[in-house]
């Protein structure tokens, strides 16, 4: 007997409100295939009714990616083709999604996408902000993971790109406060609520006039990134106002660990480096690793 090939896996974004914005290629794809897999099949159900999708479902969440993935992986291996659609906008942005499509690659599985609406590109085009470099940040880090969460927030404080976040409506409040010490209430910020609906709402303001304004919902939040050379004055400011030493005094790998112990990632800090020592950043690189040697 013939070796059986494997299907295909499909990435189908589906609205983030209107439905009007659901293309036909995702209707067309969800009717063809053999399987959902959805974030919340019950409300996912509301969206396959208005389409007159009949295809079966099966719940694909954060709390059973892994094992499901596996499942999912086996009837993709017998030849079924499945489509993953989230409750709203692409798969796979903060989404258990990347899990699966992780495991198809490994798997030599196909993998192809259906794109449309995406809260976070939709929200970054509305704030006004630069979007030729931006940082999606997606959900910052618990406040029960205390450290971590600082040392998030305080990579962000020298993010030059614009920044885009997601907020769970119970946490909003929380996050913008952080934001605002971390930030500054100054730093300018763009809130978008029920975007693609009747009521969108999009505010342009301050996170200290934000925390003011007590907005009630899911958001996503889109922050203005500051200039390299206002990182670069602000990080000056700080070690003069803790009587620190100079970092450009340590050697290159002190200098790397010190910014990453203020939160850099590796990458941030061999950027900036090379910044604040006025050196190409491929040399910061190679005596960071040892390359030289």
């Amino acid at each position: 007997m013939p070796e059986s090939t494997c299907g295909k896996l499909y990435i189908i974004a589906t609205p983030i409100g209107n439905l009007g914005d659901m293309s036909y290629r995702a209707v067309e794809t969800l009717r063809s295939v053999s399987l959902i897999a959805a974030e919340d099949t019950r409300n996912s159900i509301k969206l396959l009714n208005h389409f007159d999708i009949r295809t079966p479902m099966t719940s694909y969440h954060e709390h059973n990616k892994y094992e499901k993935a596996e499942e999912l992986i086996g009837r993709l291996k017998s030849g079924e083709d499945i489509g993953i659609i989230t409750d709203a906008g692409t798969p796979c942005i903060s989404d258990p999604g990347e899990v699966l499509v992780s495991r198809c690659a490994e798997e030599g599985i196909e993998v192809t996408g259906v794109p449309g609406a995406c809260a976070a590109i939709n929200a970054l085009t509305l704030s006004g902000f630069s979007s030729r470099h931006f940082l999606f940040v997606g959900f910052l880090t618990s406040k029960r993971q205390k450290k971590e969460r600082q040392q998030e927030l305080g990579a962000l404080r020298y993010e030059c790109s614009t920044m885009i976040l997601y907020e769970a409506p119970h946490h909003l409040q929380d996050t913008l406060r952080d934001l605002c010490e971390a930030l500054g209430s100054d730093r300018r910020i763009c809130l978008c609520r029920e975007m693609t609906k009747k009521h969108e709402e999009v505010i342009r303001t301050t996170l200290g006039e934000a925390l003011d304004l007590a907005p009630r919902g899911e958001y996503v939040l889109i922050i203005e990134g500051i200039s390299e050379k206002a990182a670069e004055a602000l990080r000056a400011q700080e070690m003069k106002a803790s009587g620190g030493t100079s970092l450009t005094e340590l050697d290159i790998p002190a200098h790397i660990e010190a910014l990453m112990e203020k939160g850099l990632t590796e990458k941030e800090a061999i950027k900036q480096a090379s910044l604040d020592r006025s050196m190409p950043k491929r040399e910061v690189y190679r005596v960071w690793h040892g390359l030289d040697e």
